[in-house]
């Protein structure tokens, strides 16, 4: 196995630049998730390392060998696609060694190693079913079964689970984690969905209009984001966001009808900037009277009460225990200042 060094790598369309001098290094052995909105650049990135787009400049690695230039099938990549591009007239095990057999392999090899990944991924009981036959987890798994009998270095996810239903999600990212653990290989995985790389991902990479915004383990994404795009992207429901002024060494929230005293020490007097707040670190007030429930959403063991200020902002508090919240009620929230995050109303910037 080997892993994928990225080095001030471009991506232009004629004079439209989506990929802006990305730098990165991902270890062998590593599962390495982009993230980020449509239209980030996190496909493009992913479909320059397997080959399938060309860089315009930079320079790509994986393991030793420069493949900037190479032919995708030169490159040791395996990808499985948001469509399973499963052949309908194949059987599964038939699907899975195609491409070995295309390539020449002996008849032997491939019926080895295609019983070597159906192991893997438990296909045992379908090897002789057509993909009508299957469910849509079980065709997923079929796709990840053919890219496992390559023996590549690297295997490339692009959004493989979008077309499932939830259900079936949590289950493949319950097979996709297993398998990493069990092949150990490098792995470089494409989501907008920031579920699915807090809980596949050793390192996440957060993309925003073809920049990396932040590089890092999910919990250190979550607990120490680099600035305001991170920190509303990374966590569900997302990080509350308020207005605020200095005001010596406190800041003054309108939204909350008082001051904010946040572990960093702000910069000058009078300066805006946006005070940020997960759900989990506010506490309803039963007693106070600033804000209105809009909506419960009761999940069991956890509810979210969706708020609006006096002033019309709108904020997300999560709620447990017995007594919760309902529709209408006028509540106060209680703050944890010392969570409270601080960033830079223009730019954005964290404010450490």
């Amino acid at each position: 196995m080997s892993g994928v060094n990225l080095e001030r790598v471009v991506k232009r369309y004629g004079e439209t630049q989506v990929i802006h001098g990305v730098d990165l290094d991902i270890q062998d052995g590593e599962f390495c998730v982009f993230v980020g909105p449509s239209g980030c650049g996190k496909s493009t990135l992913l479909r320059m390392i397997a080959g399938l787009e060309e860089t315009t400049d930079g320079r790509i690695r994986i393991g030793a060998r420069d493949v900037t230039r190479e032919d995708p099938a030169q490159r040791g990549v395996a990808m499985v696609f948001q469509t399973y591009a499963l052949y309908p007239h194949m059987t599964v095990a038939e699907n899975m060694g195609f491409g070995l057999k295309m390539n020449g392999h002996p008849r032997r090899e491939i019926d080895a190693k295609v019983a070597e990944a159906s192991r893997i991924l438990k296909l045992d009981d379908y090897l002789a079913r057509k993909p009508a036959a299957l469910s849509g987890g079980q065709r997923q798994r079929v796709a990840i079964g053919r890219a496992i009998v390559r023996g590549p270095e690297v295997f490339l996810f692009d959004e493989p689970l979008s077309n499932l239903d939830a259900e079936l999600r949590v289950e493949m990212r319950v097979e996709i984690a297993r398998l990493h653990k069990e092949i150990g290989a490098t792995m470089v995985y494409v989501t907008h969905d920031q579920v699915e790389a807090m809980t596949l991902a050793d390192k996440i990479v957060v993309l925003r209009l073809g920049h990396i915004e932040q590089v890092g383990a999910p919990l250190d994404l979550y607990r120490d984001p680099d600035n305001r795009f991170v920190a509303g992207f990374i966590g569900s429901p997302a990080m509350n966001f308020l207005d605020g002024t200095v005001t010596g060494a406190a800041i003054d929230v309108p939204a909350l009808r008082r001051a904010l005293s946040p572990a960093v020490t702000p910069p000058g007097e009078g300066t805006a900037v946006s005070v940020g707040m997960r759900p989990e670190h506010l506490s309803i007030d039963s007693a106070g009277d600033t804000h209105r429930v809009d909506l419960t959403e009761a999940l069991g063991g956890v509810s979210y009460a969706y708020l609006t200020s006096d002033t019309g902002e709108k904020i997300v508090v999560e709620e447990r225990g017995d007594i919760r919240s309902s529709e209408g009620d006028r509540v106060g929230i209680v703050v944890e200042d010392a969570r409270v995050m601080v960033f830079d109303a223009q730019s954005g910037a964290r404010i450490r």
